[in-house]
């Protein structure tokens, strides 16, 4: 298809009607197509004229309709003609008019088969963000973007907002958005990471952003229950990654509804076995339910192994500083000869620090990953501040005691000497 928006010094938009119009009634022979073209342009003229900017939107929106279905239409030609619509939104009359415009063309690109041109789509779409005055606008074409790259389903188009997501957290701020459009936007954001390679760590962040806009409020209480696919999917997530050894899944009311519900229950167990317990315990859970650990793709070998280092962790977590051998070997259920295996993949994870007494066959930990981190290891956090806090105070004190003692000295030293 040629170029179809013509360069002479025609207004932009009386230009792209003009062209679009055309276009349209190509088909019909010039003696039906004249007026119509003639028409449309005449209504375009009209609202140019009077600032009529949502009606301008409108008419151009339904004459570009052929191009945005046309699989032949250049990339550019169509690119250059929605520019020039989303342009609108700067010479609105006001913020809630440019916000009516921008919903005009919003519905217009994500209504759109989702295979045809996604990645021009969200490039127009975020052409559109830039122009916008409004905040609230800003952050509904933002979704809207989202929402063309999820029905995408392909690499392409989700290559175009995942560099964005580093920025989200700025974004949220920025908007000044609630819970409700919070919780709209992380939800938008895993559908589109759930499927991306190499994003699952991302996945997972964005499901636990997700889960925790729910603080289990009455208000919340029809939108929680929607939550608990995504609860179980941050369970197995977690569970499935050999990167991630601490969450605050169980804190989570989105989450914690899982105890409770038929179909769900089992996975809320793992989680709870996982965070809490040790090898023994998942290992008569398997044995109880390897059929719903196949359903949800966890390999039993990589469970254990996790689960190995889990409870490496906990005995860390429940020991005085000095954990032996035997105690290793038990909780683990592994052989002597490999217990410093065990210990070197803990440090190598960096989930531990510690030394090794071959002699005496003790571990001394300096430092450990807690697998729950709530409100007892944060009170436990502050205790320990506390303690540091005084001794520092107290150091800082016998210093400056001990210069007040050598200042004096030095000064009676100093009258022995007249």
């Amino acid at each position: 298809m040629a170029t179809i928006v013509n360069t002479t010094e025609e207004e932009p938009m009386l230009a792209v009607v003009r062209s679009t119009a055309q276009l349209a009634w190509a088909d019909a022979g010039p003696e039906v197509a004249d007026p119509e073209v003639a028409r449309l342009c005449a209504e375009a003229q009209q609202h140019l004229l009077a600032g009529r900017w949502l009606d301008m939107a409108t008419l151009m929106l339904a004459s570009a309709d052929l191009l945005l279905l046309s699989p032949s239409a250049p990339d550019k030609d169509l690119e250059c003609i929605l520019t020039v619509i989303c342009n609108l939104v700067t010479m609105a009359g006001s913020e809630d008019e440019a916000l009516e415009i921008a919903k005009l063309i919003c519905a217009k690109l994500t209504h759109q088969p989702p295979a045809d041109k996604p990645t021009l789509r969200i490039k127009v779409l975020f052409s559109l963000y830039n122009l916008l005055p409004s905040l609230s606008g800003k952050a509904m074409v933002y979704r809207k973007a989202l929402e063309v790259a999820a029905a995408a389903a392909g690499k392409a188009a989700a290559d175009c907002v995942v560099p964005t997501f580093k920025n989200i957290d700025a974004f949220v701020a920025y908007w000044g958005i609630g819970k409700p459009e919070q919780r709209e936007l992380f939800l938008a954001i895993t559908r589109i990471l759930k499927d991306h390679k190499g994003m699952t760590k991302d996945y997972f962040k964005f499901l636990n952003k997700y889960l925790a806009t729910f603080d289990g409020s009455a208000g919340d209480a029809d939108a929680i229950a929607a939550a608990k696919e995504e609860a179980a999917a941050a369970i197995v997530e977690f569970v499935k990654s050999s990167d991630l050894y601490q969450c605050d899944l169980l804190d989570m009311p989105a989450v914690a509804q899982l105890e409770k519900d038929d179909k769900y229950q089992p996975v809320y167990e793992l989680l709870k076995i996982f965070l809490t317990q040790r090898l023994e315990s998942y290992l008569a859970f398997q044995t109880a339910n390897s059929t719903l650990l196949q359903g949800y793709g966890l390999v039993h070998e990589d469970c254990i192994t996790k689960m190995r280092l889990m409870s490496l962790l906990d005995l860390s977590g429940h020991c005085s500083g000095e954990i032996p051998y035997s105690a290793i070997t038990k909780a683990l259920e592994i052989n002597d000869d490999v217990v410093e295996y065990w210990i070197v993949k803990a440090i190598s994870s960096k989930i531990l620090d510690c030394k090794v007494d071959q002699l005496n066959q003790l571990v001394i930990v300096s430092r450990h990953t807690a697998r729950v981190f709530g409100m007892p290891q944060w009170q436990s956090l502050r205790s320990k501040l506390g303690v540091w806090r005084g001794n520092i105070a107290n150091a800082i004190n016998t210093i400056q005691a001990n210069k007040v003692t050598e200042d004096g000295g030095q000064g009676m030293q100093g009258l022995m000497i007249r």
